[in-house]
């Protein structure tokens, strides 16, 4: 079996609504605690009886701040008790911010023997957590957040974790859906990242004044390699964009090369996040271990 042929088996569910409405099923509203790493989103709706919790035996786990440019940076942080150094990741959010599920993906990193750190990438422009609705969580907060201002605080995030027990040398970044979009910009953004793994992140898009370029614009100057991890079902990231990225990457600097794709034919958007109703569990264990196979295949362990 080939490496873009290996099956989910989970059943196909219905989409209805192009990218971000797939990110966004509509559900029921959630009361949302307040913390970053703590309780679930309100948009996020009710959380399946499926999700998995990761305890912190063993790592030192929590909200950090961190110092960027003059702003205080909210984010979490998980990583084994000790000293370090430690291979370090960046973990970034889909677009409910830095709730328990990306609190968790950070302590199953850590568990691993990574600093993982998940920054509030939305904090500047709103709270991504407490809002109800998904249009107005989209119209108020997400679409105002300038892709120059995340590459910065991501930045900022690595310079925090170099003086803070990690070892920079070994970076990697992975990120779902509107993260999975941010890992293939800072890709090319940071000439020390190592590698990245790219959860179901758009591809393409109208360029703004806020999101001048994306991913299929910048795939040819990537510095770290990419692997991205998609759904065959996935309504909002149609497969012939994910072809297009293929062709730009083929064309690109000796890391885009090296990039690729994984596909699971029957997952839909969100496959990995296991709180959400299009959790595709085949797919998203699969998909951890490449995950992980690919960080630590490049050099982040």
């Amino acid at each position: 079996m080939s490496f873009l042929q290996w099956p989910s088996r989970a059943p196909r569910l219905q989409a209805n609504h192009p990218m971000l409405r797939t990110e966004l099923d509509a559900v029921p509203p959630a009361s949302a605690p307040r913390g970053t790493g703590i309780g679930f989103a309100a948009a996020a709706g009710p959380v399946a009886a499926h999700a998995i919790s990761t305890d912190a035996r063993g790592l030192v786990a929590g909200e950090i701040t961190i110092d960027a440019a003059g702003f205080a940076l909210p984010a979490y942080r998980a990583a084994p008790e000790g000293d370090g150094p430690f291979p370090v990741i960046l973990v970034v959010s889909e677009i409910f911010g830095v709730h328990a599920h990306i609190a968790d993906v950070a302590r199953r990193f850590a568990k691993l023997g990574y600093l993982a750190i998940a920054p509030e990438l939305f904090v500047r422009q709103g709270d991504a957590k407490s809002t109800t609705d998904i249009n107005t969580l989209f119209a108020t907060v997400i679409s105002k957040v300038p892709d120059a201002q995340v590459m910065a605080d991501l930045d900022a995030c690595v310079a925090w974790a170099a003086a803070n027990g990690g070892d920079v040398r070994r970076l990697g970044i992975t990120g779902f859906c509107w993260g999975g979009r941010i890992t293939w910009l800072y890709a090319a953004h940071s000439a020390t990242l190592k590698a990245g793994v790219a959860w179901y992140g758009r591809l393409v898009g109208p360029k703004t004044a806020l999101q001048p370029e994306h991913p299929v614009e910048v795939a040819a100057k990537l510095h770290a390699p990419v692997l991205g991890l998609y759904g065959g079902a996935d309504a909002g990231i149609p497969l012939d964009t994910v072809e297009q990225m293929k062709a730009a990457l083929g064309v690109g600097s000796d890391a885009a090369r090296r990039s690729g794709f994984h596909i699971y034919p029957q997952a839909q958007h969100a496959f990995h996040a296991d709180y959400r109703p299009t959790y595709d569990r085949v797919a998203a264990e699969d998909g951890w271990q490449r995950c992980v196979g690919w960080l630590r295949g490049h050099g982040v362990a």
